[in-house]
């Protein structure tokens, strides 16, 4: 609950008198079973028919390494479905030494897949949607999303509403907005101008995966209606809000490995 309250990895050690280095390693094992949680939980869920997507830009270590979390959510539950990450060029206005310093990077790591978001969003929708034969997607106006689109198997009706338009609750795109708005709240990684940025993907990933399994699982649709059911709970997937507890007594790799499982 510290993790999707707004504290920083070191702010979480302080308060609990324990190594930073405890809590990165912690937070990390729990976004791993988190993934697993609910990879398990969507093997027998109802389809997924109409999908709100985005990209979320955040960056790794610093500036010159901008990433995208693409997210998927549910138009009709608010259910966060999946989400992928791309590596992207830094882009903007830049100084000439930061040019500089972004072409040093560049020689030394690599320059980033400029197809990274058109890739990642083929791979969200194929995981989103599954072996459907038709849905609707919603997206704003990313020329790399109608690529991506154009690029899948299944028929998709995609509804394209302009991302400068006002996003409150009559936007087309207000599901992904909304959840936009949590991962900025809830996940000090991703504050604007925060000094608890993640160093690496991975554990910007980590922490996301842990917020799913809240937003999903625990926390109700709405905050200000008393006894909101869960996203998951409106899917029919479960009949109460998950605890803490049974979270961490589930064991996902119980039907891949038998009774024994993971620990």
């Amino acid at each position: 609950m510290k993790t999707v309250g707004g504290m920083a990895n070191r702010q979480i050690a302080r308060d609990l008198k324990v190594a930073p280095e405890t809590i990165n390693r912690h937070i990390a094992r729990l976004g791993r079973h988190c993934f697993l949680f609910h990879q398990e939980q969507m093997i027998n869920a109802p389809p997924v028919k109409i999908v709100v997507v985005d990209g979320f830009e955040s960056f790794e270590l610093s500036q010159y390494h901008p990433i995208h979390h693409h997210v998927a959510v549910e138009k009709e539950t608010d259910f966060f479905v999946y989400f992928t990450d791309s590596e992207l060029r830094r882009k903007g206005r830049m100084t000439a030494p930061q040019k500089r310093r972004r072409k040093e990077l560049e020689f030394l790591l690599g320059r980033p897949d400029p197809k990274a978001i058109e890739n990642d969003m083929k791979e969200l929708l194929e995981v989103t949607l599954g072996d459907q034969n038709a849905a609707l997607v919603h997206s704003d106006e990313h020329p790399a999303y109608r690529r991506s689109i154009k690029r899948l198997k299944i028929s998709i009706d995609h509804r394209i509403t302009p991302g400068s338009n006002h996003r409150d609750s009559r936007n087309s795109l207000w599901e992904v907005s909304l959840l936009d708005l949590l991962i900025r709240h809830c996940n000090a990684n991703h504050k604007r101008e925060t000094i608890a940025w993640s160093k690496r993907r991975q554990a910007s990933a980590a922490r996301l995966a842990i917020l799913l399994v809240w937003r999903n699982y625990m926390k109700g649709r709405r905050e200000k209606k008393k006894d909101s059911p869960t996203p998951a709970m409106v899917r029919g997937m479960m009949e109460a809000p998950l605890e803490i507890e049974d979270l961490l007594l589930k064991n996902p790799l119980c039907h891949v490995f038998g009774k024994a499982g993971w620990r």
